[in-house]
């Protein structure tokens, strides 16, 4: 089969720069070009808007100072407006070589936001393309809410495109402005442009309102255009632009009569870059570039990865630079468990295995998140509780205000018998150590003396990880350990206390 290759533009610093609240400098910019041209290897990058302000006057210069030196600079383009050429000379000013001017592609537009006739806009445009062909500058045109023209005024449309076809004009930009089309919408509408205008260049930019933009791209490819026009995470205006990532994978997967030059492996980096520039986060469940797309939960699936990669699709995470992950939690099954041990080098028998795939469910249960960085502190918690346990904490309050020293009324239960004792200290393990040597006291049994306190968690963990206290002891001139495990500290302390009273 004979591959037809498309042109990919990224917007993603013009247009996915009108997502609320996002503004990349002027070294951003910069690093995302280079980025998006050198690694991701996009064909075009669409970098501001003419006439903005002086800072993306200074991004824009310093974009095309780097795109001439490195063999750019016809990559790089600049929305530009029918001003008399006002848009003309800040190019000029900025360094840029390519133009892609902002019109008017229905009749509604046109009539009540321009209030002017075909003719009149047609004339204007074409005094636009002329200096900019006098000043070296490549020709674009935007028919601005053409799939509205499309629905509602086709006649305008075509008229439109007639005009376009006796211009100096390089590609003619066709943007689902509102995020209105359906897919065969998209289909219909492209596939009658392309049929009626063979010796254009057409551009399908596509918003998400309905969640229907790599839908429309998928059927505005069909339907025979040229180029695309992405932007990374999907960001823009409203519900955002037709997003890279997915479009890619829809790309490479399903439509084999294309072909595209952009790099999979570097959309992840890409992605998570854009997300640091902005702060906009980019959802767990994202396709392609979302933390938890690549993430089996169910047991049953890790299982029958083991099974022949019986849950395995040709969206594979190493496509795109990144790693299956099993995750732990309420959810895991042995196999998701096992999963994780071989990523960490560790073996469990059956019994052992099955006390802590009890544990984490327990967890999970809680809503704590356990990572598979927390598994060696699971396993060690788990698997030290080798005793019969006489000695269970049954209750306490902890209070810390303040002003006020901490205290702490507790509620113990020995060999079936119990006990209640409140007592306060320096701190709230202070003062549950204070209530507990009260019970203790009271049944003439001496407490052995913590000799060392250690609390760890697993390396790159976030403020919500378990925390793992590590006590020692000393009873009759020997020493010995135990360990609690929880997202508290205060608690994983208690816990470790109580082995300890379990131990004596």
């Amino acid at each position: 089969m004979k591959k037809r290759t498309i042109e990919i533009m990224d917007t993603t610093l013009r247009d996915g720069e009108q997502t609320s609240g996002v503004s990349f400098s002027a070294s951003e910019k910069l690093t995302l070009a280079k980025l998006l041209l050198e690694e991701l290897k996009v064909d075009r990058i669409e970098v501001a808007s003419a006439r903005v302000s002086d800072g993306e006057l200074e991004a824009v210069q310093q974009i095309t100072n780097w795109a001439a030196e490195n063999g750019h600079i016809e990559n790089v383009e600049v929305l530009t407006f029918t001003d008399g050429g006002i848009s003309l000379k800040w190019m000029e000013k900025a360094g840029a070589k390519v133009q892609n001017l902002l019109t008017k592609g229905s009749l509604n537009h046109l009539t009540h936001q321009l209030k002017k006739t075909p003719e009149q806009h047609f004339s204007e445009i074409a005094k636009v393309f002329s200096q900019a062909e006098k000043k070296g500058i490549t020709n674009n045109i935007y028919l601005e809410d053409w799939s509205n023209g499309m629905r509602n005024s086709p006649e305008y449309v075509f008229q439109f495109l007639d005009f376009l076809a006796t211009q100096p004009v390089k590609r003619i930009l066709l943007p689902d402005t509102l995020g209105v089309l359906t897919h065969t919408e998209t289909f219909k509408f492209i596939s009658e442009i392309v049929e009626r205008y063979p010796d254009l260049h057409f551009d399908f930019h596509g918003h998400n309102d309905y969640d229907l933009s790599v839908a429309n791209v998928m059927e505005a490819l069909k339907a025979g255009c040229h180029g695309l026009h992405l932007t990374v995470n999907g960001m823009g205006e409203r519900a955002g632009n037709a997003p890279m990532a997915s479009t890619i994978a829809v790309i490479n997967d399903f439509l084999p009569e294309i072909k595209i030059q952009v790099v999979e492996k570097a959309l992840y980096k890409v992605s998570k870059l854009v997300s640091a520039f902005t702060g906009v986060g980019i959802p767990s469940n994202k396709p392609i570039v979302g933390d938890s797309v690549f993430t089996q939960t169910a047991g049953i699936h890790a299982d029958g990865d083991n099974k022949n990669n019986l849950y395995f699709s040709d969206l594979m995470p190493e496509r795109f630079g990144r790693k299956r992950k099993y995750a732990l939690g309420k959810m895991s099954g042995k196999a998701n468990i096992q999963k994780n041990l071989q990523e960490l080098g560790l073996t469990l028998n059956d019994d052992e295995l099955k006390k802590v795939t009890a544990r984490i469910i327990e967890l999970g249960d809680k809503k704590e998140r356990v990572t598979k960085e927390d598994l060696p502190y699971i396993i060690s918690d788990v698997l030290d509780t080798d005793y019969q346990q006489k000695v269970f904490v049954k209750s306490y309050v902890l209070t810390h205000a303040k002003g006020l020293q901490p205290s702490t009324t507790l509620s113990l239960e020995i060999n079936g018998k119990s006990y209640e004792e409140n007592a306060s200290g320096d701190g709230q393990y202070d003062a549950f150590m204070n209530a507990l040597r009260k019970i203790y006291d009271s049944r003439k049994v001496a407490l052995p003396t913590l000799v060392d306190y250690a609390v760890r968690i697993p390396p790159g963990s976030n403020s919500d990880a378990l925390c793992e206290t590590i006590i020692t002891w000393e009873a009759e001139g020997k020493e010995f350990i135990s360990r609690g495990l929880d997202s508290d500290q205060t608690v994983s302390a208690i816990k470790a206390t109580e082995k300890m009273l379990n131990i004596i």
